[in-house]
């Protein structure tokens, strides 16, 4: 006959599942692999956490009613350095930075037909900036890939397909959503401790998960969370280059979400893999917590 096992026991098992594996939860508590299982499969802990999916989730891209764009128009051409080059460089920029796909086209296409090669069109429009600034150094560096057309409508390009998606996504991309205010109602009366920068990363974790409803459950939970703030970021930077990077309280749960890495187990190889790549594609192998993270995917 089966021996009842006590809530305490669950719960037991079910805390220590975030941090080990099946196995190792079952020589921890003395209770049969088999239990150990079933417990963890019928808390549904251990599968996506939906609830906290829709909160984390950007709107779903409508259906534009905006009319056609009017035709595109070249900028004007304007003698501005005295420098014939330097001058079609410059307003090539301007071509570019229309956004038009067409004129964009016509930019790569029209580049080419400078021979001076973009290094030294660099060195003398750098030489421009300084002797039009009292020799400011600082100056010189507007310089900086100031040929590149290539790279600057590559660039172009991408940021106005994030305008088009932010706009079908948002009526506006910069204003508070569901998830920004949820995480100023959780961390509500925090304040950052004198001498210190942050909020406290004990007390936010505290209040996040004081919420476990919300919580991310499993490690693709995780990465699903940071990958929207990262795309939120992009899509407002599309619109705004000088917006602000949102509420503190935002960030702090962004922090949050990111420890959790090093405290939720995997559940496969796969999901290892997964964040092992998202740690790759964003410098994550240089942060402080990285080597936790580490210990927790092969732990």
């Amino acid at each position: 006959m089966k021996q009842a096992v006590s809530e305490e026991a669950r719960s037991q098992v079910l805390e220590l599942r975030r941090r080990h594996s099946l196995r190792e939860v079952a020589n921890i508590t003395g209770l049969p692999l088999g239990t150990v299982k079933t417990i963890t499969s019928r808390s549904g802990l251990f599968r996506d956490n939906e609830a906290h999916r829709a909160l984390f989730s950007l709107p779903p891209i409508r259906e534009s009613s905006q009319s056609l764009p009017a035709a595109p128009e070249l900028p004007p051409q304007q003698a501005i350095t005295g420098d014939q080059e330097l001058d079609a460089i410059l307003w090539l920029r301007q071509v570019v930075d229309t956004g038009q796909p067409a004129l964009i086209d016509l930019a790569r296409e029209a580049v080419k037909k400078i021979q001076t090669p973009a290094k030294q069109l660099e060195k003398r429009y750098a030489q421009y900036l300084m002797a039009t600034s009292g020799n400011s150094l600082a100056a010189a560096f507007g310089s900086f890939n100031f040929a590149d057309i290539e790279g600057m409508a590559e660039k172009t390009i991408r940021r106005e397909e994030l305008r088009a998606e932010a706009a079908a996504r948002f009526d506006d991309v910069l204003a508070i959503t569901e998830a920004e205010l949820f995480c100023l109602k959780a961390l509500h009366g925090l304040e950052v401790p004198e001498g210190k920068m942050f909020l406290d990363k004990g007390e936010v974790a505290e209040r996040f998960k004081a919420r476990p409803d919300l919580l991310p459950y499993t490690l693709a939970d995780c990465l699903h969370e940071l990958e929207y703030w990262q795309r939120l970021y992009e899509l407002r930077i599309a619109m705004d280059r000088d917006c602000s990077d949102g509420p503190s309280e935002a960030a702090a749960r962004n922090w949050f979400i990111q420890g959790l890495l090093a405290e939720i187990r995997p559940r496969h190889k796969d999901e290892a893999k997964a964040v092992l790549r998202h740690l790759a594609s964003n410098d994550g192998f240089g942060r402080e917590d990285s080597e936790a993270i580490l210990e927790n995917l092969i732990g």
